[in-house]
């Protein structure tokens, strides 16, 4: 297993934390543009294949070192982690993104992600969390009862926001958990995770179709970017590196915001109505991501 050499503490505080923090904006931004194409004609697999096929030709050079499946890695950290953040997660969140106004999803998806973590460290790895771990995850359960109450009467929410989102965000722990075991650098794991995932959606295309080569050139170079390019690319590896840099933990704690932000960003963008329960569920929850991953506590885990 190849060893990873690490920048001086300081310097590597101030890296993870701008990756971090670059890693919200940009899911933010993710999931505004999975609402936005829900009217146009690209469908989950024409996303998908932007998210993926993109970044796996950039990142191809960093396959030169490990090879298109590197036995160092271990064969189930490699195949978790493709499952976990390359195309069946994909497609599993787009089933539910399709379906979620993006306040919403930003609390039940990378708002349960820190929780989905947590609770598998526990149940799988033997992780025992603090108190004040267990009131985050508890906060974050308020924030989804909160949307539940908020969307009773009527509602835009459905099984498919409850029950496909947060299933999302467990494939995204359980890709965590095995890529920091895995040993693997944050390029050559994002190059691995596309290049498969490439592989796998390129079969589906005489399946299921595809508009990519019908569908408008302007709504195809508004999903390049934040599909191709800052998503599928630059999320994958500053997520890596912020793992690498900080620790999971830490790392986490800074994608406490997204949910703010998606929530904020849909309103402004989208004009998605965004009530009051709907702001204090976003900011409950926030709260709560932060205190699950251990930042807060006296003692680190």
């Amino acid at each position: 297993m190849a060893v990873i050499e690490r920048p001086p503490a300081s310097t590597s505080t101030m890296l993870g934390a701008a990756a971090a923090l670059s890693v919200v904006g940009i899911w933010a931004t993710w999931l505004i543009s999975m609402r936005y194409s829900r009217g146009g004609m690209l469908t989950p697999l024409d996303l998908s294949l932007l998210r993926f096929g993109i970044p796996a030709l950039v990142l191809s050079p960093f396959l030169r070192r490990t090879g298109l499946w590197p036995r160092s890695a271990g064969t189930l950290p490699l195949v978790l982690m493709i499952v976990g953040a390359g195309a069946p997660f994909f497609q599993v969140a787009a089933f539910g993104l399709h379906a979620t106004p993006a306040s919403a999803a930003g609390v039940l998806l990378p708002g349960t992600m820190p929780l989905a973590t947590a609770l598998i460290g526990m149940l799988v790895l033997g992780e025992r969390p603090d108190r004040l771990r267990k009131i985050g995850m508890l906060a974050i359960l308020a924030g989804g009862l909160m949307l539940l109450i908020g969307t009773a009467s009527g509602a835009a929410l459905t099984w498919r926001s409850y029950l496909v989102l947060p299933f999302g965000a467990v494939l995204w722990a359980i890709y965590t958990h095995a890529f920091r075991r895995s040993g693997l650098g944050a390029f050559e794991a994002g190059a691995l995770i596309c290049f498969w995932s490439t592989t796998i959606n390129l079969p589906l295309i005489p399946l299921m179709g595809s508009n990519l080569f019908v569908a408008p050139v302007s709504e195809i170079a508004l999903q390049i970017v934040p599909q191709g390019l800052l998503s599928g690319l630059l999320a994958t590896v500053l997520y890596g590196i912020g793992v690498r840099m900080l620790g999971a933990t830490k790392a986490a704690a800074y994608t406490a915001v997204t949910p703010v932000a998606a929530a904020i960003g849909g309103a402004v963008l989208l004009g998605e109505a965004v009530d009051a329960l709907t702001i204090a569920a976003t900011f409950v929850t926030g709260l709560g991501v932060l205190l699950s991953t251990g930042l807060l506590s006296r003692r680190r885990t």
